[in-house]
């Protein structure tokens, strides 16, 4: 049984139907957009900021590897991860994703109490949730008030359970006493947003008669709430939102992102728009590609979230021109992070929420194909209506777009906006040309001295050197100096251990003869019978015993049997073995060239990792007696030390020979 912070129980049987299930290919790509290379996928980094992908995803094996980051694992690790969430939680998840189901009961005060502060505020955004659904649908005064103006915006009632909608009643302390008489916290009502506490301790609702729109995160948890007052008193705040909390930092997240995300990999497109209604609109009339900014300004953050699934983004805008201007920084920030961007302009009165409600999908998307602008088109449109003919002006404008320009990643990309920038604001390209470099040129000296500053910080190679010999002076020896070694041979021992290898022996006449065996066998004979060798990193030497005790128990563990270790040091550490950044194109062989695979040349490998490793370990002995003649032995004792360091150096040269190395004195 597997106990998470509320005590509840997920059995064996069950994380093991959960493991079997879950398709990594699938679980990744439901927040990276991922291409097929060969056997395996490749994406953008989530963990970081990338425009080369480097995090690879290998169905085969069942696990994923980031190498920007150095982060990898299986399923299960990789919602732990991105999700922030603990492992019972990402188990959870991953049951809920493919319906398998998990028997536990309603959490208690005192499991509450238990939980961390985290979930402990995760539990909370989602008794709200219901609570206001619940309410929206229950009470007099939800119906009347709340689900009225709903079905007024066009709402079904399938919709407003989808985006799970709801009601906060309208009476100051009605939420907050009602949470903590079913044994919620008050300090973690305050924490979650959902509560204020005044000064004197006294506690009241946030959100009081308003309509609730839940914000949920990737995983489709909600984390926060907008509210929409419905009354007419201009003293009130139309909306207001939740404020930042352990869970929700508004500048991450998009409101709509868990429902879009896979239509915008389907789709390879986003449509940006700027609130809630915006979002559910077009969703129920079957555009589900998009997400809001719920009225903050466009982040970093918001555009590299939509970037793990698409470069295309689609900004639709209804007709405020102040609102338009105000947005051109956002398209900066798109150009910027090396995505394209488009820009729409719905007619006077119209915004994405009215007109869905009155098209389908159809004719919808083929309003915005066919009124979608370039955004330098676009950006040129609007600001030259203010030009009125004004040089000054219209050079002002001309410094604005190519500013835009310059903030383009790609060179190609930058030379065709130059191109059509030249021909619509009628200017030579060449002009246009030498102003993007003026520009490229002060970003470029701008970053260099950023570097210069940073490495004046750092201290000089010279200046570390005494701090490093006093840290190895006293035992050099101690380093694990066969680090690579040992890698290499646990790598080996965890891919192909079960392969078979024929090796020459003798019968009881001392023929020779060849006997069949399997590379672990092999391995775990060389090391551990032949010449005891234990390994310096502990976690390879725990792989090793492992496999070891699985071969006397008359079983081959399978890779995943330590990629989905509970040990998360062992299962990182298995991946990281298991993954490889680099795959053959399929096309070489189409052109005759051919590569052995790691598989086909494994006799040659094992036994060049077993000599590399005992010669590695060699070098480590001799380590160990130089140590000791530095410490001015007795003559005795020199005599020993050189002896040993005789037959070392024989044995050297005898592996090396093997390994068809020459050994220099």
């Amino acid at each position: 049984m597997l106990y998470n912070g509320n005590k509840e129980m997920i059995s064996k049987e069950t994380i093991d139907k959960i493991f079997e299930t879950a398709q990594i290919e699938e679980v990744v790509g439901d927040f990276v957009n991922l291409k097929k290379r060969g056997s395996n996928y490749a994406g953008l980094s989530p963990f970081t900021n990338e425009k080369t992908p480097s995090f690879y995803v290998s169905p085969a094996k069942g696990i994923y590897k980031c190498f920007s980051t150095g982060k990898g694992g299986n399923s299960v690790s990789f919602i732990m991860e991105h999700e922030h969430s603990t492992y019972p939680e990402a188990l959870r998840y991953l049951a809920k994703k493919y319906n398998i189901e998990i028997d536990d009961d309603a959490p208690s005060v005192e499991q509450l109490i238990a939980n961390n502060e985290r979930e402990s505020i995760l539990l909370i955004t989602g008794y709200a949730q219901k609570t206001f659904t619940e309410d929206l649908f229950n009470t007099d005064e939800g119906k009347s008030i709340g689900l009225s103006y709903f079905k007024e915006r066009g709402f079904t009632e399938e919709t407003i359970k989808k985006f799970q909608l709801g009601y906060c009643i309208d009476e100051r302390f009605h939420f907050t006493n009602t949470a903590i008489s079913k044994g919620y916290q008050q300090e973690y009502l305050v924490k979650s947003g959902m509560t204020i506490q005044s000064e004197n301790g006294k506690a009241f609702d946030r959100f009081f008669g308003r309509v609730m729109f839940p914000i949920q995160s990737l995983s489709g948890r909600v984390i926060a709430f907008g509210g929409r007052t419905l009354k007419n008193d201009k003293k009130v705040a139309k909306y207001i939102n939740s404020p930042e909390t352990l869970i929700y930092h508004k500048s991450d997240v998009l409101y709509g992102i868990f429902y879009a995300k896979k239509t915008i990999i389907s789709e390879d497109n986003c449509y940006l728009v700027e609130g809630y209604t915006d979002v559910i609109s077009m969703h129920q009339t079957g555009i589900e590609n998009v997400v809001a900014s719920s009225g903050t300004s466009l982040t970093v953050e918001q555009i590299r979230l939509i970037k793990r699934y698409t470069h295309n983004i689609t900004i639709l805008y209804d007709g405020d021109s102040a609102g338009i201007k105000a947005s051109f920084r956002g398209i900066d920030l798109i150009l910027e992070e090396g995505c394209n961007v488009k820009v729409l302009l719905f007619p006077d009165g119209e915004d994405p929420d009215s007109y869905s409600r009155k098209h389908s999908a159809t004719e919808v998307k083929d309003f915005i194909k066919s009124n979608s602008n370039d955004f330098i088109v676009f950006k040129t449109k609007i600001l030259l209506a203010d030009t009125a003919n004004d040089p000054i002006k219209k050079a002002e404008l001309i410094k604005d777009i190519i500013h835009s320009i310059a903030l383009i990643p790609d060179a190609i990309i930058r030379s065709v906006y130059v191109k059509e920038c030249s021909n619509l604001l009628d200017i030579q390209e060449q002009s246009l040309i030498t102003e993007l470099n003026k520009l490229w040129r002060q970003k470029l000296e701008k970053k260099a001295n950023e570097r210069k500053g940073e490495n004046e910080e750092l201290p000089a190679i010279s200046e570390l050197t005494p701090y490093l010999e006093n840290e190895n002076r006293e035992n050099p020896a101690e380093l694990n100096i066969c680090e690579p070694q040992e890698k290499d041979l646990i790598r080996i021992l965890i891919n192909y251990g079960n392969l078979t290898k024929f090796v020459e022996s003798e019968d009881e006449e001392g023929k020779k003869i060849e006997i069949q065996t399997s590379i672990a066998e092999f391995i775990i004979h060389e090391l551990a019978i032949a010449d005891t060798i234990h390994f310096d990193n502990k976690i390879f030497q725990q792989i090793f015993e492992e496999y070891t005790a699985c071969l006397e128990n008359g079983n081959f563990p399978e890779p995943s049997y330590f990629s989905n270790h509970p040990e998360k040091g062992l299962n990182s550490t298995a991946v990281d073995l298991l993954s490889s950044k680099y795959q053959l194109s399929e096309g070489w062989e189409r052109h005759s060239i051919f590569v052995d695979s790691e598989e086909k040349k494994i006799n040659r490998m094992v036994i060049g990792a077993i000599y590399s490793l005992k010669l590695q370990k060699i070098a480590q002995l001799a380590l160990q007696l130089q140590v000791k003649l530095k410490k001015n032995p007795l003559e005795e004792e020199l005599i020993d030390i050189l002896e040993q360091h005789k037959l070392l150096d024989n044995v050297k040269k005898e592996f090396s020979a093997a390994l068809g190395r020459v050994v220099l004195k």
